[in-house]
């Protein structure tokens, strides 16, 4: 439809999202049943997520989901949207993308992110406190000095020591420039706070270094994207998200996903229902037309190579039905 939208890229970040009457294993044998789809559709890499203690994420251990995905596809990159560094040790995760990287060459990307746990409980268990998202560009410079031999601890990681693989920098607050500095690509989202994500591209590309990693900015943008037979259907899909998201702000907890048919009958506090319908706003979603003219637009004003869609939704068949249309609104080319 558009030779902007033709030539970007297109990926997708499944959150192993649990649903009510589902449980944590059906969600993440469902993301490996996407990735499957995902390839047969033409998308360009698929990337697992890391939550700790959220009942509605099962998706805890990205680097082992990662090997599962792997595994069960041919072709599509795999990776992680992302590691959160700040929780580990940089030689673990080198080792860990290294044992990737060995078994399924040419397919992984190391998305790296600087979150820690969302709650008190969950960062001690972690062994974490907030401050320790301050340390991540340091720690982000150890884990890539494990692959190139250069360690300043002289331990070499086996097997990534000598090995290439793509690093990413997933920016959230100083994220961009981290990425600038250390010169790799950056993902930044989401489409609902636009002009926020674009200041952070602006940044990322004017402080960006060229490194032996990326010799010039890779930026990717994220958020949701949703396209059905109609506005209604679209908005649909949306629901559950909009919902999980308004119901943790007023209870301080994220449930798994409703259907959409449930949300539509609960009887909400003025304010969830003013966060549920501020929820709803902001992503690119509706029928295939509209979608390609909002994609258009998010992707000329960004500059953008690459589209990470983050989607998530409690009816799997909607969701892999939006994914077969987002690949004919991009014409990828197994669409």
């Amino acid at each position: 439809m558009s030779t902007v939208i033709e030539t970007t890229r297109f990926s997708v970040l499944d959150r192993s999202r649990t649903r009510e009457g589902h449980t944590g294993p059906d969600a993440l044998r469902d993301t490996v049943a996407l990735a499957q789809d995902l390839e047969r559709l033409g998308y360009h890499r698929v990337w697992v997520s890391e939550h700790h203690g959220v009942p509605g994420v099962a998706g805890s251990a990205p680097t082992v989901l990662a090997a599962a995905v792997a595994a069960a596809t041919r072709t599509i990159r795999v990776g992680t949207g992302g590691v959160m560094l700040p929780n580990h040790q940089p030689l673990v995760v080198a080792e860990q993308f290294g044992v990737l990287e060995s078994l399924f060459p040419g397919r992984i990307d190391m998305g790296l992110g600087r979150s820690v746990g969302f709650t008190d409980g969950v960062r001690r268990a972690l062994g974490r406190d907030k401050d320790d998202a301050g340390d991540f560009a340091d720690q982000l410079d150890e884990l890539l000095a494990f692959f190139t031999g250069t360690s300043a601890t002289r331990v070499h990681a086996r097997p990534a020591e000598g090995l290439t693989v793509p690093p990413f920098v997933l920016a959230m607050g100083e994220g961009a420039s981290i990425a600038a500095r250390a010169g790799l690509p950056m993902v930044i989202g989401d489409f609902r706070s636009r002009e926020k994500m674009l200041r952070g591209i602006d940044r990322y590309r004017a402080e960006f270094r060229p490194s032996a990693w990326a010799d010039e900015p890779y930026v990717v943008v994220s958020g949701t994207v949703a396209v059905a037979g109609s506005e209604p259907e679209a908005r649909r899909l949306l629901m559950p998200e909009a919902w999980s998201m308004a119901y943790s702000r007023t209870h301080g907890t994220f449930p798994p996903l409703p259907p959409a048919e449930r949300v539509a009958t609960l009887d909400m506090t003025a304010k969830e229902r003013e966060l549920y319908e501020s929820g709803l706003q902001g992503h690119i979603a509706g029928t295939e037309h509209q979608v390609a003219n909002g994609l258009e637009t998010v992707i000329k004003d960004s500059g953008a190579q690459e589209v990470l869609v983050t989607t998530s939704t409690y009816d799997r068949e909607g969701l892999l039905e939006s994914y077969r249309r987002l690949a004919r609104v991009a014409h990828l080319t197994a669409a």
